[in-house]
């Protein structure tokens, strides 16, 4: 990331054989730098991809552990080739399918053992000779003297290859390879052609039953071995067999010989990614690919334009608002098949795209809200896709990953995305059936779900049978069980508004009554949710610091993060407190501890510490907005104002914690534009403390709604007044209405706290 911001530019100016734009042609992907959140934990990756697409070719320069969950970080010096699939931001680590490395001289594939994070045919490169922009990703690889540059349409990629003059040059199709070394169950691969190469795997890693079929085409004719014989290799400090399955290409290049890659995945079969290219990528046009690739990106970022002097933060906010359309990923192909949930194949409807990479437990909070502001017909179709997984596998997913159940972190999140949309007009699928689908989820009941045994024990833990008969989840019956609680009435709440909303008052107060449950957990003598065992007891001993991460009462965090979790029900948790004197003085002191963290496990997703306020990991990420329902708005206006000014940063380590599939970055668009919605179901916004001088939500129904902010600057951090289409607002609030029909929000900043 050396290259100045100047160079890109220029860069950007070649491939589309165009001059800088003038103002009024901005390119807001000119503001995107793909290297934050490279670093430190963010755990995002530089490659290329279109918005939602289902192809991301990307370098990998890892293999093993948590800071390898993308495949890249930006501490790495060694790249061991380009793979297709790619998580940005996780926790946790899967994907990294159908690498392709260019050579020159000797091949070498000799396994080095699971204590290295590089292949045998790795290659050292420098940031000082590496470009990332929004559809072009490009390095220097030294080993081999070769250029690599990359770009991907939204179901398939194309790689460009500068060779130097070598009798010995080539590439290596390794498709045994991928991050964390899932086992592979099924590998396949063979040369169809002197210029085609085809394979299948199916892995079994974090998503069970993987399936990825791959077809590449090559600008020059080749020699191929096929290496598919099993190999001794060291995993874990001792010595196994392991399948292999990579494909040896070679040929002759001249100095600067470009060699071209078309490549296409399925998670079907060859053929379904045979005709993503075809339909795709129809010439060897690398750089008309580039070009509109990024002006893809383009329209999705110019739905928000902002205007400030301040290009940092725009630079930020840019690069915020492109991780948020990196996932979910499309998983239908060209011809609408698609594999569901049932590991079935199916066809999608005519324009009804399935899609898949549902970080649900992080992205109820922001990033679906914020897609409701901004592209409320994507939303809708996720939505669409969710209700899909849902008839083939029989429950909507908590975690999905290629057309997986994962059961992976707690609740049941898609209600709230579900609920959501619903309070705010989606009407593309029957209220009816979408609350049959949420009570499916709050209910315990373990039959008829499409799933491996291990896989139903975590989508239908023994929590919810215990929530809905004693009202509490007993620590030593299950794990968490405090932030499952706390979640399951916040999800049970969602799903009353929804039956409330349809008219169907018995479920409405029936659910209405669980999401009261939180009480059950609160300690008046501590002041802290706490565990309670099977006879009301409270769990000893008791640390409202300590962190014993996925294995004590809370979830990623500690009693400090999780007394807050009642989004729903903020005025009851107030009163529950002692009123609003004694829970602002324990809000006070939430930002205000010693942040030290205690404990034998602590979780490294506590992080991004403002006292005991956690911004890193996602159950804070409310908390901040919460003194403005107790009339003191000037505190959430400073605190918002703190973290987005040293939470977030240009640079590779601009991330506090992990970016979780867009969440992180979708709180900064929404909190940096100048609200943030506390309670995903209640169509309702918090204001905040807005940072641009003007910002321009270009809704797509043509009304666009304006926030104007007067006497910005980064001293005036306090509002002063708000008026919403010529009326002064009493209170730091509007509705999903006032900006679904376009409008003009007036904010005047200065450096005075007012109440």
């Amino acid at each position: 990331m050396k290259q100045t911001f100047l160079s890109i530019i220029l860069l950007l100016s070649v491939l589309t054989g165009c001059t800088r734009p003038t103002e009024k042609q901005e390119q807001y992907t000119d503001y995107v730098n793909l290297f934050i959140g490279t670093g430190g934990h963010g755990h995002t990756f530089p490659g290329p991809v279109a918005p939602h697409g289902m192809i991301q070719p990307s370098p990998d320069t890892r293999i093993y552990e948590w800071d390898a969950c993308s495949g890249y970080h930006y501490s790495d010096s060694v790249i061991n080739g380009f793979s297709h699939t790619h998580l940005s931001g996780t926790g946790c680590g899967d994907y990294g399918d159908v690498l392709l490395m260019p050579t020159t001289g000797t091949q070498e594939i000799q396994d080095l053992g699971s204590e290295s994070q590089e292949m045998a045919y790795a290659s050292p490169f420098s940031h000082d000779e590496e470009t990332a922009v929004p559809g072009y990703y490009s390095v220097f690889l030294k080993r081999y003297g070769v250029k690599a540059e990359l770009t991907a349409t939204k179901r398939a990629a194309l790689h460009r290859y500068t060779f130097p003059q070598n009798r010995e040059s080539g590439f290596i199709v390794d498709l045994d390879y991928s991050l964390q070394r899932q086992k592979n169950e099924e590998m396949h691969i063979e040369a169809i052609s002197d210029t085609e190469i085809v394979g299948w795997k199916r892995t079994n890693g974090w998503a069970e039953k993987q399936n990825v079929g791959f077809y590449m085409q090559f600008s020059k004719p080749f020699t191929c071995e096929i290496i598919d014989t099993p190999a001794e290799v060291e995993r874990g400090g001792k010595q196994t067999v392991a399948d292999r399955a990579k494909a040896l290409l070679r040929f002759e290049t001249e100095t600067d010989e470009e060699v071209l890659v078309k490549v296409g995945i399925s998670a079907v079969d060859i053929d379904g990614a045979r005709r993503n290219v075809e339909q795709e990528i129809p010439s060897w046009a690398f750089d008309s690919i580039a070009t509109a690739t990024r002006n893809e990106w383009n329209d999705y970022l110019k739905t928000v334009q902002v205007e400030s002097n301040d290009e940092t933060s725009k630079r930020i906010f840019y690069t915020a608002l492109y991780h948020t359309a990196v996932h979910p990923s499309l998983f239908t192909d060209i011809d609408g098949r698609y594999r569901g949930m049932d590991g079935e194949i199916h066809q999608a409807d005519t324009n009804e795209e399935i899609y898949t990479v549902y970080s649900l437990w992080d992205t109820f909070r922001a990033l679906h809200p914020l897609l409701t502001v901004i592209d409320p017909q994507l939303n809708g179709k996720l939505i669409v896709s969710l209700m899909q997984k849902y008839r083939e596998g029989g429950i909507l997913p908590m975690w999905e990953l290629a057309g997986n159940y994962t059961a992976t972190m707690i609740g049941y999140h898609a209600v709230p995305v579900i609920v959501d949309a619903y309070m705010k007009g989606f009407d593309r699928i029957d209220g009816q059936e979408l609350l049959q689908a949420c009570l499916r989820s709050a209910e315990y009941d373990t039959t008829n779900i499409v799933a491996s045994k291990r896989m139903i024990g975590g989508l239908m833990p023994i929590s919810k049978y215990y929530k809905n008969t004693i009202g509490y989840i007993p620590y030593e019956k299950e794990n968490e069980s405090v932030a499952k609680g706390l979640e399951y009435a916040y999800n049970d709440w969602c799903i009353s508004v929804l039956a409330q909303a349809l008219g169907d008052t018995a479920t409405a107060a029936r659910y209405a009554t669980l999401a009261q449950a939180y009480r059950n957990y609160f300690d008046a003598n501590t002041k802290f949710m706490r565990g309670k065992d099977l006879n009301g007891n409270w769990h000893l001993p008791f640390n409202p610091r300590s962190s014993d991460h996925r294995n004590d009462d809370y979830c990623e965090g500690t009693a400090w993060q999780w007394a807050w979790f009642v989004p729903h029900d903020i005025e009851g948790l107030v009163e529950l407190m002692g009123g609003q004197e004694d829970f602002t003085t324990r809000l006070d002191s939430l930002f205000n501890a010693d942040s030290t963290i205690e404990g034998d496990l602590v979780s490294a997703d506590i992080s991004g510490l403002i006292g005991q306020y956690a911004h890193g990991n996602e159950p804070s990420h409310h908390i901040t907005h919460m003194y403005n329902y107790i009339g003191q708005s000037w505190k959430t206006q400073q605190l918002v104002d703190t973290i987005l000014y040293t939470q977030y940063f240009d640079n590779p380590d601009g991330l506090s914690g992990n970016e979780d599939c867009g969440q992180m970055s979708a709180w900064y668009v929404l909190n940096a534009m100048g609200f943030y919605q506390v309670c995903p179901g209640t169509p309702v916004y918090s204001v905040g403390r807005p940072i641009f001088d003007r910002v321009t939500i270009n809704r797509p129904n043509g009304k666009p709604f304006v926030i104007t902010v007067k006497n910005n600057s980064k001293e005036n951090r306090y509002v002063q007044s708000i008026c919403l289409n010529g009326k002064t607002l009493d209170t730091p609030f509007f509705n999903h209405s006032d900006l679904a029909d376009g409008g003009e929000m007036v904010i005047e900043m200065g450096n005075t706290p007012l109440n």
